[in-house]
């Protein structure tokens, strides 16, 4: 399945007293994975982001395999799970990559996303805008995508 690559390098600031990752940047790192897609592959959702429309993270999850450190080298690789009318889910592997090039799963996580329209609390349930749907449309060959 074809995949969204972010290369990350860790700084001191991500790490806690002890020197290891601390827990929540992970989840950091999944939203700017995100982010990053959105604005090299559907820069006209990040322009209706800033209208109405709200990709409300619904589920956010994380399984950490091993410890990480200030500047060892990862790719946070992102796939696209599931794709419905209004809601989309991504699973993201977090690779640590030696010297060699060699990858090691360090973490595995998981975001679940909706789509929603409005303004401050008056918010409800929209399409996926078909800007996004065709820039996720390559990641999605193996899905059985719901109908747009």
């Amino acid at each position: 399945m074809r995949a969204y690559e972010m290369a990350h390098t860790v700084g001191f600031e991500e790490t806690n007293l002890v020197g290891n990752v601390y827990f929540v940047n992970y989840l950091r790192w999944q939203g700017r994975c995100r982010e990053m897609f959105l604005l090299e592959h559907a820069p006209e959702v990040v322009e209706e982001i800033r209208r109405d429309l709200k990709l409300f993270t619904l589920k956010c999850e994380c399984e950490y395999y091993a410890e990480l450190s200030a500047f060892q080298r990862l790719t946070i690789r992102m796939t696209l799970v599931d794709l419905t009318q209004t809601q989309l889910e991504f699973e993201f592997a977090y690779l640590d990559i030696d010297e060699s090039g060699s990858e090691r799963l360090v973490a595995r996580g998981r975001q679940r996303v909706a789509c929603l329209r409005g303004t401050g609390t008056e918010v409800e349930p929209t399409r996926i805008p078909e800007s996004l749907r065709r820039a996720l449309e390559p990641y999605a060959d193996e899905l059985r995508v719901a109908a747009g």
